[in-house]
């Protein structure tokens, strides 16, 4: 027979998770390695250039906001509390920067590195080209 005090420790560990994202399918490289990472952009600062990810990768907004775009995705805004993520291999990152003009953005990303791949590689002005057709329409101000 269990005490109350131990059926209230239960019940707390049972509710101090919350699902912040649920993602798939997922195709993570054989032989992958995982990192995390903080990053803090400073208010405008448009963030990463171009990119791609050997694996995918899932992101927490700590504090501001974050404008993030993938290829064939519209651009959206993920403010504080929010998730995001992206399935890597050959998907575009376009934008990962601050959204905010007056204050911080701060965000925890854990990527899956395919082995002997960087874990972040550029995207050429070329490649973008031939790719353009697989971007999202431009947001109208």
């Amino acid at each position: 027979m269990h005490g109350a005090g131990e059926h209230d420790e239960r019940a707390s560990w049972m509710t101090a998770a919350r699902m912040l994202q649920d993602a798939s399918p997922l195709t993570i490289p054989e032989g992958a390695s995982a990192m995390t990472i903080e990053v803090e952009w400073e208010p405008g600062d448009p963030g990463t250039p171009p990119h791609r990810h050997s694996g995918p990768a899932f992101g927490y907004v700590v504090e501001g906001a974050v404008r993030f775009e993938l290829e064939g995705e519209p651009e959206r805004v993920v403010e504080a509390g929010g998730t995001f993520w992206e399935p890597g291999g050959d998907v575009i990152h376009y934008q990962d920067g601050n959204a905010l003009t007056d204050a911080r953005t701060r965000f925890v990303v854990t990527m899956m590195c395919a082995p002997g791949k960087p874990m972040l590689e550029l995207v050429d002005e070329k490649e973008l080209a031939q790719r353009a057709h697989l971007r999202a329409p431009r947001p109208t101000d």
